[in-house]
């Protein structure tokens, strides 16, 4: 991580500065909505810290959406087509973009509907969730969490990184999952969303990260 200079703090501490960075986030492409990544592997959570913001955001009277990534992968059929284990498919065909383009991202342009899907597929049943629409008014924040979300030239606004070192990305991940370790390896060599991301959070001890915002 070279002279990344990172501060400790509270997840609480960290969840009500984000809310209130977000508070005057005004999306440069004229969008009344604002659009915020939280990326990291499973092992670090991303979804709880997005949770947390959507609390404290409530709290100041802002409404959001948390969607998973999770909640729109593709079918197990394109998923596995090479394999239960293929890293390659895991990169780069797990995750259904075309859907978050047209049911989440989309609506949110300037000029959209703002009328979003919160969910898609479920990977555990492999069957549509058939979810209803939900209307997020002007001003109401997406905060969408997974894995790999900053190589997809999503039109994010403001962008968080979870990151874990190898050792407690091995430790926190399951048995059975291991074999996806090397996608994430790839992906800080590719993407470098250390250098890149407007806040970085080193979440190895879960109970005191710490952070560059």
């Amino acid at each position: 991580m070279g002279g990344v200079r990172l501060e400790a703090i509270t997840w609480e501490r960290l969840g009500d500065l984000l809310a209130d960075r977000l508070l005057d986030l005004k999306p440069d492409d004229g969008s009344p909505w604002p659009r915020i990544a939280f990326d990291g592997a499973p092992a670090a959570h991303p979804g709880d810290l997005a949770h947390r913001v959507s609390e404290a955001l409530r709290i100041r009277g802002r409404p959001s959406l948390v969607v998973g990534a999770a909640d729109f992968l593709r079918p197990a059929s394109l998923r596995f087509e090479y394999g239960h284990r293929d890293i390659e498919a895991y990169y780069d065909g797990w995750l259904d973009t075309g859907a978050l383009w047209r049911e989440v991202f989309g609506p949110l342009e300037a000029g959209g509907s703002g009328r979003v899907l919160p969910d898609l597929w479920n990977p555990l049943t492999d069957r549509a969730t058939r979810s209803s629409y939900t209307q997020l008014p002007p001003g109401g924040v997406l905060l969408l969490h997974g894995p790999l979300l900053l190589r997809h030239w999503f039109p994010f606004d403001l962008t968080v990184h979870l990151l874990l070192s190898p050792g407690a990305l091995r430790r926190r991940t399951p048995e059975s999952e291991h074999w996806t370790l090397p996608a994430y390896e790839r992906y800080e060599a590719e993407v470098n969303p250390v250098a890149t991301v407007d806040v970085l959070v080193r979440a190895d001890d879960p109970r005191h990260p710490a952070w560059r915002g």
